[in-house]
Parts: structure tokens; sequence; C-alpha cells
């Protein structure tokens, strides 16, 4: 489930992903009996205000002791309310409606008067965030389940979940057996387009989908620039996560290339996730990566925006096994390459070369090239 909300500025770094096992807690209605049920990881990565006018980067993961006061249970609503530290929480609101129910927002208070989260910030305030969810069309007697990672980006605030196992409405004092998947979850079947022959196929992993890379015609348009992106743990640091590349984006049958110039960059970097946001005029592209200790490779690949005919368009794919390499060095490709992501989006690269983990002083580090010799993807 990886999803861009509608406010898609934002600044966000710096975020590692908990080894914990999550934050479990049940809530309790007045007879004593098990009404709501919740179990799952939350990170947080807020932008703030130091002197000087200045921005700095708060980072925060939803701890396992926690306190639920302020939860409720209704026959019609809910709402997990999770408290921590000093005058931090985290909210979502519930809804039912027959045998269904779902989630309505998510609210993050955050106290920037804690300086261990926001060492010398300009305010003292209590700030307060909300955000919608995709939580939709739960059966009523099931528990809601999200293992995939879910990227919610706000103007200054980046909340990541995953390992959501979520019962808003608990019956018989008991947890269901029964699961309603989100949609990131359910493997996805990708077709690639039948006007493009293929020439190679990926190396396939048991786990993980991996869209099939195939070589093109000559294009109609001309070949994208180039563009350089990276993101810094703060702005008087060297970059974490490097990448460059031209793109360009076939969604619903019409192609656009990607334009580097005007476009922000943002994103994360953790031990074992990382992410780059691209935000243009017409486009949001996010790229998360994995790290598997030994290799990386890109996970999940979500685009938001408007074709040139002001249609709207909203993919995502969050079962990938594309660009891996060993961590430490970057992945490189200089010939165009073409991955079908979903039914609809076809994501098309042009001299890329991406580092998400171990940059050393801001700079790539030795590449796994990839070339095509005679129609064939060669490793070198």
């Amino acid at each position: 489930m990886y999803r861009y909300a509608s406010f898609v500025l934002f600044l966000a770094f710096g975020i590692a992903v908990q080894r914990s096992n999550g934050t479990e807690v049940t809530v309790k209605d007045d007879n004593d009996n098990i009404c709501l049920y919740a179990k799952l990881m939350v990170n947080f990565t807020v932008s703030y205000e130091v002197a000087g006018n200045t921005s700095a980067t708060g980072m925060f993961e939803l701890p396992v002791d926690v306190s639920t006061n302020g939860s409720t249970c209704k026959n019609t609503s809910s709402t997990l309310k999770l408290n921590f530290g000093p005058g931090h929480s985290w909210s979502v609101n519930f809804t039912a409606n027959g045998k269904m129910y779902h989630a309505d927002t998510i609210t993050l208070s955050y106290n920037l008067s804690d300086a261990t989260i926001f060492p010398n910030s300009a305010s003292n305030d209590t700030k307060v965030v909300t955000a919608e969810t995709q939580i939709t069309n739960v059966g009523i007697d099931t528990c809601y389940s999200c293992r995939s990672v879910d990227t919610i980006a706000g103007k200054s605030v980046n909340q990541t979940l995953w390992n959501v196992l979520i019962q808003a409405f608990v019956s018989n004092n008991s947890t269901s057996e029964n699961i309603t998947s989100c949609a990131a979850d359910v493997p996805v079947t990708t077709v690639a387009p039948t006007t493009r022959p293929t020439t190679a196929a990926p190396v396939t992993n048991s786990s993980t989908t991996a869209p099939t890379p195939t070589t093109t015609p000559t294009p109609t348009l001309p070949t994208p620039a180039t563009g350089r992106y990276d993101v810094k743990p703060d702005q008087n640091s060297t970059a974490c996560l490097i990448a460059e590349f031209g793109l360009r984006i076939g969604v619903k049958n019409v192609e656009m290339n990607f334009e580097p110039n005007g476009t922000t960059s943002s994103g994360s970097c953790g031990v074992d996730s990382s992410q780059l946001v691209l935000v243009s005029n017409a486009v949001t592209i996010t790229l998360t990566f994995l790290n598997d200790t030994k290799k990386f490779h890109l996970h999940a690949l979500n685009v938001t925006g408007k074709t040139s005919s002001g249609v709207a368009f909203s993919e995502a794919n969050t079962n990938l096994s594309l660009w891996e390499a060993a961590v430490g060095s970057s992945y490189m490709c200089n010939k165009e390459q073409n991955y079908t992501i979903t039914g609809l989006l076809t994501l098309y690269t042009f001299d890329l070369r991406v580092q998400p983990f171990g940059v050393n002083k801001g700079v790539f580090s030795t590449g796994l090239a990839i070339r095509s010799v005679e129609g064939n993807l060669v490793a070198f």
C-alpha cells in the first residue's frame, strides 16, 4: 500500500526502518471487552524551523510503549489514539456503515518543545496535521492487513506505515482471523505491451514481481533530458541518495517526458529503506528502495499526476524487483529501457544511474553497469 497524498511538497530526510515487532495495543469498552485491536509500525519525519529562518528535520518512530487514552469504541464509529513521549499522539478515526468500515483521517500531534526530537526548535508549540487514508471497504468482522509500505506525505510531515493489522470494530471480545488485505498486498500481474518486442527477462524472485525490461523502437518524442537528483540528511550534509536519469512516462496510452527543470527532489535515507520523491509541475514520482544487507533494489514506484490533456492518474506497484546491485555500489544502464509497472503505467529510463545506500562524499561508487549487446542485456 503505497500512496502519495494530495499535498505533496515536503521535506523529509533520514528515516530509519524500525527493527522492533511494532506497536501492539488493545482498546476495551466499559464492560472490559476488547473493542479495537491494532498492531503496526510507523515512522515519522518532520521539517521544522530553527533559528535563522532555516529548517531542520526531526525523525522518530511510533514506540512500543504507548497509552491509548482518548481511544473510543461506539457502534458506528471508533478512534484509535496512541499517546507517547512528552505530548505526542497519533490517531485514526474509523466509521462503520452496515457490514463495512473505513478509516476517515489520520492525525499526528507533535510537541516541538521535545528537544530530543526537535533540537533548537524556534517554536515550543504543539502542531497538529491530518491526512486522509486508503483504508476502505473493510469487512466489519475482519482485520485490515497491509504489510506493504504506505507513505503519506504532507507539507512538513512524512508518515510511513507498514506491517499494519487493525480491527476497528471487535465483537465478542475476540479479534477475527479473517483478513481484508490492502490493494498493495494483492499480487499484481503485468503484461508487457505487445507492440514492443521483448529482448530479455530480468532475474526473478519468488517473493517479488519483476516487470519485463524491453528495448523500444525510435520514439516519437525527443529523448528526455537527464536530471540529477539527491537526498541530504540536512542542508549542511552531503547527499545520502543520488540518482541521474532521463524519464518518460507512458500512462493510459499517452507518453510524456519527465522534465527535470523545475523539479524538486526530497526523500529519506534509512538503514533498510530509502526513498526518492520527485515533484514537477505535472507529475509526482516516488521511488522506494530496499536494502537486504548485501543488495538493494527498487521495491516500489508510485506515479501521480495529469496527462497533457488534463486527465488525472495515480498508478503504483509496491512489489518490484528492479535495478538490483550490491549495497555500496550504484546501478547504471546507459541504454533506453522500458518497464511495465502496472497495466496502465510504463516507465522508460535513459542514462540511468542510481545509488540509494552507502553514498560516500556525495558521489557515485563503482556501478553495476548494464549495456545492450546485439539485443541482449549484459552486466559488466
